[in-house]
């Protein structure tokens, strides 16, 4: 059975409601406030499958996650604290909006999304990823740095509930290829 990553369109925005509305519920059973205010909402949800930033994750004809890829800079990473980006002068993606279907926790669907996502960037021309969650927010941690992304310190972003996020970093290096 063939697990791959696709650009989402709208009339896959119910199914990305569906298992981000699962992982809301999932977070707050495990003490986590993370998305507790609703977000990220459809609408929110929408505007990035228009901007061709959101992804899922199909395995067996069926979609099992999500998450976006946002190429353009976002305030919000300018500044950090109790830290710094090791290239903070230079472009980079952000993940956003990670979630997998409740079934299909704890079986790799998140670190398929997020290398896969790894690649939809490089071959764009994106070398530096960056992505935040919260303090509580274990299992995106751990899925993040599996596969070498580093915290690199404290975010502020605008979240009601706790506007505190874990910044984390992932820098590729370009292969210098000789053709001959």
């Amino acid at each position: 059975m063939a697990i791959y990553l696709r650009r989402a369109n709208q009339d896959d925005l119910q199914r990305v409601m569906e298992i981000i509305e699962q992982a809301r519920a999932q977070l707050k059973e495990k003490g986590n406030p993370q998305w507790q205010d609703g977000h990220p909402f459809p609408k929110t949800m929408k505007s990035d499958i228009k901007a061709g930033y959101n992804w899922v994750l199909i395995d067996n004809q069926k979609i099992v996650g999500t998450a976006t890829l946002q190429l353009t800079p976002e305030q919000t990473y300018e500044e950090i604290k109790d830290g710094s980006w090791l290239k903070p002068n230079e472009p980079y993606a952000i993940i956003h909006r990670l979630a997998v279907l409740s079934s299909k926790n704890g079986q790799g669907f998140g670190k398929y999304i997020f290398s896969n996502l790894l690649t939809v960037g490089y071959l764009q021309g994106v070398r530096n990823f960056r992505y935040d969650t919260y303090y509580k927010n274990i299992p995106v941690q751990k899925i993040g740095q599996e596969i070498g992304f580093i915290k690199r310190g404290t975010i502020y972003i605008d979240d009601k509930i706790d506007n505190k996020h874990m910044g984390f970093e992932l820098n590729l290096k370009s292969p210098f290829v000789k053709l001959s």
